[in-house]
């Protein structure tokens, strides 16, 4: 016996000959109003690893020439009272963002922590209520990158990139790995490092460690890195 179809599971991208030249779809191939190339660094923080990340990508990305760089936060999912007998520290001030909101960008670095070598519930909690922009194809296109977290040196630093570029690939996003452009810093042996080719990370720990400058430099260099990307694309649509 078949199962009840449900129309909001099966629901599918409209087709090519049913998509009209609107502000709707494929926003990659059209030219923004705006001359500067939007970059959003999106994440989710619990002890503020990530957010640390976030914000040194930011200054890279904010280094290139052309760029207008902006941080959000997704919601969180965890009541107050949760958070607090976590031991979460109180979020930074930075603005939430909402799924509507990404069509915005020429270019999305998404950051999060892993929870059993994948993103976090928050994030992909996030990245779920994006169905909409799926449907229309709004992100299509659009370079994006991935930063973040692992509490051990064997708790996701490969693992939770590599899960998260579905949510790209479903969207149609350009995924810009960080890949050696690092250069030296790639091969550093002689103390703990968080990041891969996939993109920049760092280690908690316990909570307590901090990000490494090394592992902060990274940060900025993918931020640089990406920003330059999204800018010769912007650039040639």
């Amino acid at each position: 016996m078949t199962s009840p179809r449900s129309d909001k599971c099966q629901s599918r991208p409209p087709s090519p000959q049913s998509r009209s030249p609107s502000p709707h779809g494929f926003q990659f191939f059209q030219k923004s109003s705006s001359m500067a190339a939007k970059i959003y660094i999106v994440y989710y923080s619990t002890y503020g690893h990530v957010a640390k990340l976030a914000e040194e990508i930011e200054k890279g990305a904010a280094s290139v020439e052309g760029v207008e760089v902006k941080l959000w936060q997704v919601p969180e999912t965890l009541s107050d009272d949760v958070l607090t007998k976590m031991g979460a520290p109180p979020k930074k001030d930075v603005p939430i963002i909402t799924p509507a909101e990404l069509a915005e960008a020429d270019g999305v670095i998404f950051g999060f922590p892993t929870r059993f070598g994948m993103m976090a519930a928050q994030f992909k909690a996030f990245m779920d209520a994006t169905g909409g922009l799926w449907r229309t194809q709004q992100l299509a296109g659009k370079p994006a990158g991935i930063f973040y977290s692992t509490g051990s040196q064997g708790g996701g630093q490969e693992t939770t990139p590599l899960t998260a570029i579905t949510q790209l690939v479903h969207h149609g996003m350009i995924f810009v790995p960080v890949g050696y452009t690092f250069g030296a810093g790639m091969f550093e042996m002689e103390q703990v490092k968080g990041g891969s080719p996939y993109g920049s990370g760092t280690f908690a720990g316990d909570g307590s460690r901090v990000a490494t400058e090394l592992e902060l430099q990274q940060a900025f260099h993918q931020g640089k890195y990406f920003a330059g990307i999204a800018k010769r694309l912007k650039g040639s649509a």
